[in-house]
């Protein structure tokens, strides 16, 4: 039996492979990969624009995904054979005292992560430590299961924002982690929810999803300084500063996009004058990784309707050049070995 994976050599060149199936190690367990979602981060891989401390050459990507463990390793419990499930892609070290804390994705011994550092889920199989899966529910859907990665991050800033009943709560950005925040949002009762995106055509989902209104960035500028709490998820240069403007006086921002190096516009004179609060996230701890998985369950989290497009793995160049290429029509691409 055999096992294909795509390998990305080095920037804008990549294979796919075919091997042996991987055999899972103590303390792992082999998964037999049915959707890893593509984004930003996995074209930026692509195309040799991420930063060199978070990508080891040559890679096998994918740290969005779902799917079925097909073995186990010594020491893990067979049990676990036969089930659906996710799993975090932080290889933490569990012992430092982030960890310990419960921070995991802030761990002090280093950057290491499934689909960047260690091989992902652009593959018919996949190894990862046990102690990382979060098991689904036999019946969950696992197309949708591949995006509770994403799901996980915005669930980590929607904790660390602490939103309250009645709050006016604005979310800048309408792609995977904007409209999975409006999802979580809306069930802690804002006063309004407000999207702030260019895309007018993004707007009908976010409303679907419990968005009480949806401005343009130009329209949204009578809006500035009304909202209790701003949660950035775009990652442009200009949308940090949006989300800044969109707080009022000591109000909360939330930045879960990952700037590029240039990225400027927020006056740290204006933060300390307006007393805002302004928190980054990057990754998810375990335990938002377990919010996001319960929320999925109970089905207050819905991920299908952003996914447009689906691949098998022949297709990886069509399916990632549609990433970040702006179509009006391109929300969450699927590989599905």
């Amino acid at each position: 039996m055999s096992s294909r994976a795509i390998v990305v050599e080095r920037p804008g060149a990549h294979r796919l492979v075919t091997g042996p199936v991987p055999v899972p190690g103590p303390g792992e367990v082999l998964v037999r990969v049915a959707a890893a979602g593509i984004c930003m981060s996995d074209r930026e891989v692509y195309d040799g624009r991420r930063d060199a401390g978070y990508v080891r050459y040559p890679v096998t990507p994918g740290h969005e995904w779902s799917g079925t463990v097909e073995a186990v390793g010594e020491g893990v419990d067979r049990r676990l054979t036969g089930r659906r499930t996710v799993a975090e892609g932080f290889r933490n070290c569990g012992v430092c005292d982030r960890c310990r804390e419960g921070e995991t994705s802030l761990c002090a011994a280093g950057y290491d992560e499934t689909g960047f550092t260690r091989p992902g889920a652009f593959a018919d199989h996949l190894l990862v430590p046990a102690r990382l899966l979060h098991p689904l529910d036999d019946a969950a859907d696992l197309r949708s299961a591949a995006l509770l990665e994403p799901a996980a991050v915005v669930a980590a800033a929607v904790r660390a924002a602490a939103p309250q009943p009645g709050e006016r709560v604005a979310v800048v950005g309408t792609g995977t982690l904007g409209l999975l925040a409006v999802q979580l949002l809306a069930r802690y009762s804002p006063a309004e929810l407000t999207v702030v995106d260019p895309r007018t055509e993004r707007a009908e989902l976010a409303r679907e999803f419990g968005a009480t209104s949806v401005r343009t960035p130009e329209t949204a500028t009578d809006e500035h300084g009304r909202y209790d709490l701003a949660l950035e998820t775009a990652g442009a240069p200009a949308t940090a500063t949006a989300a800044c403007a969109l707080a009022r006086r000591g109000g909360r921002v939330l930045l879960t996009g990952i700037f590029p190096p240039d990225a400027t516009g927020i006056d740290p004179a204006n933060l300390t004058l307006r007393q805002l609060t302004v928190r980054g996230v990057f990754g998810a701890p375990t335990a938002a990784w377990a919010f996001a998985v319960r929320a999925f369950t109970a089905g207050l989290l819905a991920p299908g309707p952003l996914i447009s497009h689906e691949f098998p793995l022949e297709k990886y160049a069509e399916a990632v050049a549609l990433v970040g290429g702006g179509g009006p029509g391109t929300g969450k691409v699927l590989l599905r070995p």
